[in-house]
């Protein structure tokens, strides 16, 4: 009975993650690329996605916090990207595609740093935004 319990909660506990991790096309719309300048004010960098999260300001001096998704931790590691790739209080313009719920989330394909140093955040170059028309 103890083994059965511990392996049924084993198996819940896998479908939380996989209910947690998400596809692009489920949560994303490509035909929707956003561009977006600003400070990066946080970085979570675990699975199943980093998060970052960008302060823009509008024309009218209104500051608003985007959240953005990137690609698996693992995944950007095999390219060579690293958690300090990614640098709080850095000024940046990020490129990636809104949220399909129109909310201020997106996923980040492209982070540009002022001196022109480029990190793809996504898991590939897929989703980049400058190869859509």
């Amino acid at each position: 009975m103890l083994l059965c319990m511990r392996v049924l909660a084993l198996l819940l506990a896998a479908a939380g993650l996989a209910a947690a991790h998400h596809s692009f096309a489920a949560e994303y719309d490509d035909t929707k690329p956003v561009k977006l300048m600003g400070k990066i004010t946080k970085v979570e960098w675990m699975n199943p996605h980093v998060w970052y999260y960008v302060e823009v300001k509008d024309e009218s001096g209104k500051t608003t916090t985007w959240a953005l998704s990137g690609g698996a931790p693992g995944q950007l590691q095999r390219r060579g990207i690293t958690k300090d790739a990614i640098v709080v209080g850095a000024t940046v313009n990020v490129e990636g595609f809104r949220a399909k719920d129109g909310s201020n989330n997106a996923f980040g394909s492209r982070v540009v740093y002022e001196d022109g140093r480029s990190v793809f955040t996504a898991a590939t170059d897929a989703y980049d935004p400058s190869t859509k028309k």
